[in-house]
């Protein structure tokens, strides 16, 4: 069994290789490709793989943890912009309004119609209620100064809100009285919202500035420290998730915090870049003091992000094998439908109330509310903190059906969607 291991996972990383530009050029997203290969793979197909997301929570989830992780690195390096941009509130209201708007509707969802207990149904919300970074690439900014708004929006929000989710499950879990929400649930509002999210956000951000000026610095004064990207990023992805969690900081928000500060190192510098552009030679650029920040962040961006097409790989081809293995009910096709249909646009309107939009940007928003890896991983985490035994099947069906479908259904229609949408732009 572990040489079958290898030689698929070879094959695997060996066809992506060959075949991944070819694979970007198909009117479906990678991730549905990935999806149908583990379903083949699976009890269903060859049966070359048996995965029971029940059984093996702590390994799905570690799995999700470092994929989301890498993905929220990954946007916060895209995404050059100002905290004080005004650009920011749309993320902001999708991924604070918006969520909440969506962790309600599924919740009473689930309690008036499925039946469950309160805490249940709150936790279901919660898990259901990031949309996915990982998995949107195709809805994406282009490039780091792509300000198109719906793309910039789809971006920052799936980057945000794997934050922002992490409260609601705390909540959902203490109702269940899984975890201590304290006296009136103060604990709750100071700790696990307040404090998990200031402390997330700062230890991030002072993570990545730090780290970014001193290999700079070292560049610059020393000519040293080239040529280490993958582990530059690994090591202050690592570092950032480290510090939030050993002082109950939100480990997600501290890792988008330092892809963000990474960045904004880069952003201060531009006056001096656009001083010297065209004078700095090829071989200077990784050290000379214009260049090495631009150079920095590309290469660093670069190794990020194919560290999570691999953490994509994994991960869907994880959830292909078990949808074997899980049974699907009517409870969960009917929460995929509403979550599009009708939950997901009704979250966006209520988010930017007030905010001016246009109609096409509405749409797309609405629609590309992907829901995958960030609710496994939520998933996974309730199941290992002790999810009751009644619910765990419930939940990985509803769960796994959803994703499944948002993976199918989204990846289907993003590639010509988003050209429709270009195309209607020019």
């Amino acid at each position: 069994m572990v040489s079958l291991w290898f030689i698929l996972t070879g094959v695997l990383l060996v066809l992506m290789a060959v075949a991944g530009s070819a694979m970007e050029r198909l009117p479906v997203s990678t991730a549905l490709i990935y999806l149908l290969i583990g379903l083949a793979l699976g009890p269903s197909g060859l049966g070359l793989v048996t995965l029971d997301p029940a059984s093996n929570a702590g390994e799905l989830r570690i799995f999700c943890e470092v994929a989301v992780l890498v993905s929220l690195f990954t946007v916060g390096l895209k995404l050059r912009v100002s905290p004080t941009d005004r650009l920011l509130r749309l993320p902001l209201r999708l991924a604070t309004i918006s969520m909440v708007v969506v962790v309600a509707c599924v919740a009473a969802i689930g309690y008036w119609a499925l039946h469950m207990p309160l805490g249940a149904a709150v936790l279901l919300g919660a898990i259901l209620s990031p949309t996915d970074p990982v998995l949107a690439s195709d809805v994406q900014v282009r490039h780091a100064d792509d300000r198109e708004r719906s793309r910039f929006a789809l971006t920052a929000e799936g980057g945000i809100n794997d934050g922002t989710a992490a409260p609601f499950v705390i909540l959902g879990l203490g109702l269940l009285n899984i975890k201590d929400l304290g006296s009136y649930g103060l604990h709750w509002v100071a700790v696990d919202i307040v404090w998990a999210i200031a402390a997330g956000l700062m230890i991030g951000w002072a993570a990545g500035k730090v780290v970014a000026r001193i290999v700079l610095f070292v560049r610059r004064e020393f000519k040293e420290a080239v040529g280490w990207e993958e582990f530059l990023a690994l090591g202050l992805l690592a570092l950032s998730y480290g510090l939030a969690l050993l002082v109950h900081g939100n480990g997600f928000l501290a890792v988008l915090a330092a892809g963000l500060a990474m960045r904004r190192v880069e952003t201060e510098s531009a006056e001096e870049r656009s001083a010297t552009l065209g004078t700095v030679a090829k071989s200077e650029e990784k050290t000379h003091p214009a260049t090495a920040p631009t150079h920095l962040v590309r290469t660093v961006l670069g190794s990020n992000e194919r560290f999570e097409r691999i953490g994509e790989l994994i991960v869907v081809l994880a959830l292909g094998a078990s949808l074997s293995t899980i049974h699907i009910n009517q409870g969960g096709i009917w929460i995929a439908l509403a979550l599009f249909l009708a939950i997901r646009p009704l979250s966006v309107v209520i988010g930017l109330a007030g905010m001016r939009y246009t109609g096409r940007e509405l749409r797309l928003m609405s629609w590309f509310g992907i829901r995958g890896i960030g609710s496994v991983f939520y998933l996974m985490y309730a199941i290992e903190a002790g999810l009751p035994a009644d619910l765990v099947q419930r939940f990985v069906s509803i769960v796994f059906t959803v994703v499944a479908a948002s993976i199918a259904l989204h990846g289907v229609s993003a590639t010509p969607l988003m050209n429709v949408a270009r195309m209607r732009k020019r």
